[in-house]
């Protein structure tokens, strides 16, 4: 009597379920997560570091806190969605403003060897939009726009299918809006960033008195008219640079992330009322406005889990 089949005849194992690898890295925070392929967060962890004082060896700690998420995982790749001036072919970060220790680290090299992965890296608001494309509001479009907005600021296109990404490509927050306005920290005046980002709402909250330390969602909340004069001011402002989208490249759908997620339904209409006043002739795509609805607004980890969906 045969007790033990023939090899061939041995049920095979079933396969260890395909996972996807994602990072965030950002100044002062580093984010990461295991997700499914349909874009499911697993597990996630993060760790943190002081963006004006880091070193090199800081931005290595700060990897090596949250890389453990990766150890059980068996990811298929890590997508990485970092802030600044990226090269994803060298997969380094050349430069971000406000962080002095990214400037040229070699993100990818570090990831991999912490981790044994592969590791793709692209601009977070570039790998924002894949987010979307793949697993959010944008799935099924060929051509939109999505939009981070808070402590960082920047556009993700999507254009007939594919992610706008020329070499040496920034965000847009950079683009400028008003020649004679404030100094950024790129070194030039009357950047988007100046004008729509946490920080021009702190100051401008406090120029009118009302306080320095607060946030859209307490300035919408308030039911305070003056405050309300600035959450609108902080919407035109934030419209500006995405007019500019709107001219170029007629996405027709703005997906905004982020702290626009706090400014209610006034705050959506302005930016889409300012949209719809840039359309350049009456055939076009009337620009809709979404706001990302997730309870935790993972769409960067979700875009680094989309550019490891691309590379399969």
């Amino acid at each position: 009597m045969r007790l033990v089949p023939d090899a061939a005849e041995q049920p095979l194992a079933p396969a260890a379920p395909r996972r996807l690898g994602a990072v965030e890295l950002v100044p002062g925070r580093v984010r990461a997560a295991v997700l499914s392929m349909a874009g499911q967060v697993l597990d996630r962890t993060e760790s943190s570091y002081d963006a004006a004082t880091a070193t090199p060896a800081d931005i290595d700690g700060a990897l090596a806190e949250v890389a453990p998420v990766f150890a059980d995982g068996e990811v298929q790749g890590i997508g990485v969605a970092a802030a600044g001036l990226v090269d994803p072919l060298t997969g380094l970060i050349l430069e971000v403003n406000d962080v002095p220790a990214l400037h040229g680290y070699p993100v990818t090299e570090r990831l991999g060897a912490l981790t044994g992965a592969g590791v793709h890296l692209e601009h977070r608001a570039r790998l924002q939009v894949l987010g979307d494309r793949w697993f959010g509001a944008g799935r099924g479009r060929r051509t939109f726009a999505s939009v981070s907005t808070g402590e960082v600021l920047g556009v993700g296109v999507l254009y007939d299918g594919e992610v706008m990404a020329p070499p040496g490509g920034r965000s847009g927050a950079h683009m400028t809006v008003s020649a004679s306005g404030e100094r950024c920290t790129c070194g030039n005046r009357g950047c988007w960033k100046t004008l729509a980002t946490t920080g021009w709402l702190r100051s401008r909250a406090r120029a009118a008195g009302i306080g320095a330390a607060v946030s859209l969602a307490e300035l919408v909340g308030s039911g305070d008219p003056l405050a309300g004069r600035v959450v609108e001011e902080y919407a035109h402002n934030l419209a500006l640079g995405l007019v500019n989208v709107q001219q170029l490249f007629a996405p027709g759908l703005f997906i905004l992330h982020g702290e626009a997620r706090e400014g209610g339904e006034r705050f959506r209409t302005v930016v889409e009322e300012r949209l719809r006043d840039a359309v350049a002739f009456a055939g076009a795509e009337q620009p809709r406005v979404l706001v990302g609805a997730a309870a935790v607004d993972d769409v960067a980890l979700l875009g680094g889990a989309g550019l490891v969906l691309s590379h399969l």
